[in-house]
């Protein structure tokens, strides 16, 4: 038993030792194969751990490959174009991420000579670098003895010490973070938090653990009170904001559209309604906020939106909606396929075939918007 709220019984001494040993014998039998563990190159490492952040492992290997095929390490990503590397996540989501990181690898190009820090605390001074992503570089790449928090290392934690409430809230998580300290494997501690991290994720999962394979299960004071997986007790959710968007997808004859730039400043506005936040400040088709009649909302917004004359209400063709989710917020958009002999005028507007615009770096509902034009542009050729 460890962390258990109400005893003050720890695992110590031998049994300590003995459930260390089992854990990080299993991982090393049985952990998957991923890219980012065939190297200890802090790059590639940081690089894995910004990736993973919020996104699942099968959608971040060919990203993480990719990426890394154009930024072989450090110095080539802070030197590139920032749209080169939102292009290259383009579709992965978080933006911000992407942002980060190469604010972060700047950083280490003029602050650290183009050396990755290897220290923890020198880690955590890097843009977009929190605790955990500090300790698990730290640990995996130059094995400094710092154990990680995050949700999969937090679900472990609750069901082998039975602990109940909400893991978020600030003292539990603080009291988390000294088990997790506590427990750490000091010999191996980049194994050890792979170890921990890797049972969460493939053993000692949210829904329908499988206690029966997991190797520290003789250790699991929620199994044993029958209660692991009721564990950990669900937070208290945000209340989802339904938001209605109208998107244009402006085309002419030959095939061309317009895309509108990312904004100069990074909008830090959280209003649900809040346009550049929802395609991720990123090129985008003219997307407005669509209240009450849409049809008259979209034709009120073209004339900020273009600096010529907008296009005919007669041009405009509805399409199948789209749906999207970001956070908290379940967004509906009303793309309109809008035929124009000429494109019109907008500030900073990029032209570009519809057929190539995922070549910018675009959102994945921008991404969705114009795959349903695409497809009605050639449903009228046949």
């Amino acid at each position: 038993m460890l962390l258990c709220e109400n005893t003050s019984h720890m695992l110590t001494g031998r049994e300590l030792a003995s459930f260390r040993k089992s854990l990080l014998r299993w991982f090393r039998q049985f952990q998957r194969d991923l890219p980012w563990r065939k190297s200890k190159d802090s790059y590639r490492i940081w690089l894995s751990e910004i990736m993973l952040q919020q996104t699942r492992v099968v959608a971040v290997i060919p990203y993480y490959e990719r990426f890394l095929e154009r930024f072989p390490n450090v110095q080539s990503l802070a030197e590139a174009p920032e749209e080169e590397v939102l292009r290259l996540w383009s579709g992965l989501g978080y933006y911000s991420r992407a942002r980060n990181l190469q604010k972060a690898a700047q950083q280490i190009a003029g602050e650290f000579g183009g050396t990755f820090p290897r220290s923890r605390e020198q880690i955590l001074s890097l843009s977009g670098i929190g605790e955990y992503t500090a300790s698990a570089v730290a640990s995996i790449a130059f094995g400094e003895k710092c154990a990680v928090l995050d949700g999969n290392v937090a679900r472990v934690l609750s069901r082998l010490g039975a602990i109940r409430g909400d893991l978020r809230e600030s003292k539990k998580w603080k009291n988390l973070q000294k088990e997790a300290d506590r427990l750490l494997a000091p010999d191996a501690p980049g194994d050890w938090n792979q170890a921990m991290m890797e049972l969460g994720a493939t053993i000692c999962t949210p829904r329908a653990p499988q206690c029966l394979l997991c190797p520290v299960a003789s250790n699991c004071e929620g199994r044993k009170l029958g209660i692991a997986e009721g564990l950990p007790e669900a937070r208290q959710k945000r209340d989802v904001v339904d938001v209605v968007l109208a998107s244009l997808v402006v085309t002419n004859a030959q095939g061309e559209t317009l895309l509108l730039p990312p904004p100069k400043q990074k909008n830090k506005d959280d209003q649900a309604d809040h346009v550049p936040t929802l395609v991720s400040n990123l090129w985008h088709f003219p997307t407005i906020s669509a209240n009450g009649d849409l049809m008259k909302s979209v034709l009120a917004s073209c004339k900020s939106i273009f600096t010529t004359k907008p296009p005919k209400p007669e041009s405009f063709q509805q399409l199948a909606s789209v749906r999207h989710s970001v956070t908290y917020r379940k967004v509906i958009v009303h793309p309109f396929l809008v035929r124009v002999i000429r494109l019109p005028k907008a500030h900073g507007a990029n032209t570009i075939a519809l057929n190539r615009v995922t070549e910018l770096a675009i959102s994945n509902l921008t991404r969705k918007i114009a795959k349903r034009a695409l497809a009605s542009l050639e449903a009228k050729r046949q």
